[in-house]
């Protein structure tokens, strides 16, 4: 055969680099701008990066001088659970966050808000007590049902010192 039999080799066209050019530019773009929307506050609402304290944000932990209160101590609670759970017994304790000038008032009806704590405590099933998180929720049961025989301007928060299933 000859040399003008053969047929010329078709050159290989190599394929072009735009759209990766294309893509790396939009990423970028794209990037930047959530960036940008989320640390100017239009996302999210942020924006601040730490430059205010928490004690600002957060209601727990006061700012100015702490108010005038007082803690009354409630007496443990032990109250044995229904035969079907993994548990025996819960055991319960608890501290009231009061005005220092309704002290006395409150202390003068604690066994009042010891039955209504037993009494609602061992009204609970089992899955009440074992769920994570319960505890956020049955604090706040008990801390209304004593606001209720306390009244709600004599005490202000439950705060839970001991919880203990055993």
């Amino acid at each position: 055969m000859t040399d003008a039999a053969v047929p010329e080799e078709k050159k290989e066209k190599k394929p072009s680099k735009l759209p990766l050019i294309i893509g790396v530019v939009l990423a970028v773009l794209g990037g930047g701008g959530g960036f940008f929307a989320v640390s100017s506050g239009l996302l999210f609402g942020g924006g601040d990066h730490g430059e205010t304290t928490h004690a600002e944000e957060d209601p727990i932990v006061p700012s100015g001088p702490l108010p005038d209160i007082s803690f009354v101590s409630l007496p443990q609670v032990v109250v044995s659970l229904a035969p079907g759970s993994q548990s025996k017994n819960l055991i319960f304790r608890a501290d009231l966050e009061v005005p220092k000038d309704k002290v006395a008032d409150v202390q003068l009806i604690v066994p009042r808000m010891v039955d209504v704590l037993n009494s609602y405590l061992r009204a609970l099933e089992p899955k009440d007590l074992e769920q994570p998180a319960s505890l956020a929720r049955l604090r706040a049961q008990m801390l209304r049902r004593i606001q209720l025989v306390a009244g709600e301007d004599r005490v202000r928060d439950l705060l839970v010192m001991e919880f203990v299933l055993n």
